[in-house]
């Protein structure tokens, strides 16, 4: 398997080879470009003598006069983009000053010149520079993944500055098109600017939130959505609420379970008692009790037949009392596996884990319930046999038994594995 470091240098032999620059590399991919630069500083290191005058790949068709009071490059013929980009990544900057004129005039060297504003040699970085400043912003938008990577380096902040004062001063379609990057960095920065500038409205900004995969993009647009509804009817309320409650999302949940107080729906915050995420059962039990609810009885009336609604032991659990502790005990044999990982984490919110309670259900066939016994018993594990904890790291015992047993074998300080 090649490393990093050896696709670079295969990618600077193709390019030296005459292979087409989307050949040679993934062009739609921004580390292939700083692989590349990188790829063939390393190899100038190594290998100087490629790199002396015009034995280099990227300068053999330059001439130059290294020994001039002002050195200078010229081109004898038009280089291609392939050589072109290998003079780019030059380690002499009067190569890389010289091929940054002729990249001003190839879109497809673009990259190369947003690494280069970031370049060590103050005239390099200067010439890059202007001519990203002249690029068309939907080009400028097309690098944004490498320019925010370039963005973290020294002397990286032009390239930043200049893509996000352009959308924020640019068409909204622009902003539009980054909405959906597969990029993070840029993905945040689409979306925050696109909040910054109001273009989205509250209901798809919801959408957005309950649907996004980045937990930073969920919660810009999560607040900003509730932030846009001010003074709204119950129609447009509900047009919000409706996707950012039904999210997989449990802050996405927890901030649409939140926003009920303010819609004047409390009761509607009662199913969310029993979420699955306890962020989401704490923001409900928040809302109960802005509305004069206590929840602590309706978790005593759920506790009485929860398989349901399994997550009713541990909400108990979580606002309940210590004479709740025998109701919430006498769900760890329930026959539902989720009413006993909830019991568990019931009992654990109490604090009132009896270890001869719990030890058993170290054996239990569902992995979620075994899950929450361990993390219960790793206080005590002193308390809990090494020859049971043993027994279940045979080989016929599931996987989640064996992994139980190794953490609590690790926590009294005996190694074990799988």
């Amino acid at each position: 398997m090649l490393t990093g470091q050896d696709e670079s240098y295969e990618v600077v032999r193709r390019l030296a080879g005459g292979v087409a620059l989307e050949q040679a590399l993934d062009v739609t991919n921004p580390e292939s470009w700083i692989g590349l630069d990188s790829g063939v500083r390393e190899l100038a290191r190594r290998r100087p003598e490629l790199f002396h005058s015009n034995a280099s790949p990227a300068g053999r068709r330059l001439k130059w006069d290294p020994d001039a009071s002002v050195p200078t490059v010229t081109w004898s013929h038009e280089p291609g983009d392939a050589e072109l980009a290998l003079a780019l990544c030059h380690p002499d900057g009067w190569i890389r000053e010289a091929a940054l004129d002729q990249a001003g005039r190839r879109p497809a060297l673009l990259a190369l010149v947003v690494v280069r504003c970031a370049d060590w040699a103050g005239p390099v970085r200067a010439r890059a520079r202007a001519i990203l400043a002249q690029a068309p912003v939907q080009r400028l938008g097309a690098q944004a993944a490498l320019i925010l990577r370039i963005g973290r380096r020294p002397r990286g902040d032009f390239a930043r500055e200049l893509l996000t004062g352009t959308l924020r001063a640019g068409p909204a379609a622009h902003i539009e098109a980054l909405l959906g990057s597969g990029d993070r960095a840029t993905a945040r920065l689409a979306h925050r600017i696109a909040v910054e500038r109001r273009l989205l409205p509250a209901a798809r900004l919801a959408r957005i939130a309950a649907r996004h995969r980045d937990v930073a993009v969920q919660d810009l647009c999560a607040d900003a959505a509730l932030a846009a509804l001010g003074d709204r009817t119950a129609e447009e309320f509900t047009q919000v609420l409706a996707p950012l409650l039904a999210s997989r999302q449990p802050r996405v949940r927890s901030a649409g379970v939140t926003a009920l107080h303010r819609a004047g729906r409390p009761a509607d915050a009662e199913p969310y008692l029993t979420d699955r995420s306890a962020v989401v059962r704490a923001c409900a039990r928040w809302v109960l009790r802005q509305a004069g609810t206590d929840p602590a009885p309706l978790y005593r009336a759920l506790c009485a037949d929860p398989t349901v609604r399994p997550a009713a032991a541990a909400g108990l659990g979580e606002c309940g009392f210590r004479q709740d502790t025998d109701l919430v005990r006498a769900l760890l044999t329930h026959p539902a596996p989720g009413v006993r990982a909830f019991a568990v984490a019931g009992l654990r919110a109490l604090d009132a884990v009896r270890v001869d309670d719990v030890r058993p259900l170290l054996h239990d066939p569902s992995a979620a319930v075994v899950r929450q016994a361990t993390t219960a018993l790793l206080p005590s594990a002193d308390q809990v046999p090494k020859e049971l904890l043993r027994g279940l790291l045979a080989e016929d015992r599931p996987r989640h038994q064996r992994i139980a047993a190794i953490r609590l074998l690790r926590a009294l300080g005996v190694h074990a594995g799988i």
